[in-house]
């Protein structure tokens, strides 16, 4: 089971999301899809109340890499401060996956060949999820991407060495950094590969004058076996950070993650309402 999976938020289109995905990718597959129903909000929230059915959330994977899809309304969107960069070991791999997610959305950097490499490609999708396509023969797997933008520029070097601190089989893997005249401020990371509990994460630097940053539209969610490792991530990661309700959270570089006990799942089953009916009631007024 995966240490950390991302989690998109959507505005009542999980699903259809979803199923896109799952279509585009090779060894994909819907893990579970759990439901609003009658009673998840407690009587002084029933203001958020949607109605008995609707998709909640959609536990997915995309090759080896797990994910969570969560109708949480129109609060939060994506950015391309977290992006998903793909490495496809074709070109016809490559191509097949561009041309299903960029229909109804936006080219960022467009489909060709540039200095690093023969093939590469940035888009939003129609969804508002940012795709990075990249031709990497041998290798076909899918890595969360993290882009340091306006006050956090400047600080991925220093967000991955925090994070390589707190989780075991991890480290950076590659480094290059933005050299004098380049496009980017000189020093600062142009291109990093690094590991996180022994799974795959990018992340750069970038100077230009972005509308965007980090936001909960994408958030990391890391799954826990005890109470001592719930405290310790929700402990180191609140640093200089800032708490938020249901386990969610920012860290001291705007990154939104989740801490989930790996039994949430189990107690939040929508087979038994009853319990997760508590449970929703409970966790709805927490912020740990």
């Amino acid at each position: 089971m995966d240490k950390i999976a991302p989690n998109i938020w959507f505005d009542q289109n999980a699903k259809q999301a979803v199923e896109l995905y799952t279509s585009a990718f090779e060894g994909s597959r819907i893990r579970s899809i759990n439901h609003y129903f009658d009673g998840f909000f407690p009587d002084d929230m029933k203001e958020l109340s949607l109605p008995d059915g609707t998709v909640l959330y959609v536990d997915f994977k995309l090759g080896d890499q797990r994910f969570g899809a969560l109708n949480g309304g129109p609060i939060f969107h994506p950015t391309p401060s977290v992006s998903f960069y793909v490495r496809c070991s074709t070109k016809e791999q490559l191509s097949s996956l561009w041309n299903t997610l960029a229909p109804g959305g936006n080219v960022l950097m467009e489909l060709g060949a540039y200095p690093f490499s023969e093939l590469y490609g940035w888009l939003n999708d129609r969804y508002g999820v940012s795709w990075q396509l990249i031709l990497s023969p041998g290798q076909h797997d899918i890595s969360p991407c993290l882009m340091f933008t306006g006050k956090a520029n400047g600080r991925a070097e220093e967000a991955m060495n925090f994070y390589c601190s707190l989780f075991p089989d991890s480290g950076i893997r590659q480094l290059a950094r933005y050299e004098k005249d380049r496009n980017g401020e000189e020093g600062n990371v142009l291109h990093a590969e690094f590991e996180l509990a022994g799974q795959s994460f990018v992340a750069m630097d970038s100077d230009l004058p972005h509308q965007f940053g980090f936001t909960e539209g994408v958030s990391l969610m890391v799954f826990c076996k005890t109470q001592g490792e719930i405290d310790f991530f929700w402990d180191k990661l609140t640093q200089n950070g800032e708490e938020q309700p249901c386990g969610w959270l920012k860290d001291q570089f705007g990154v939104s993650w989740q801490i989930v006990p790996d039994v949430m799942e189990q107690l939040s089953d929508e087979t038994d309402k009853e319990r997760a009916k508590r449970v929703n009631h409970a966790l709805l007024k927490m912020k740990k």
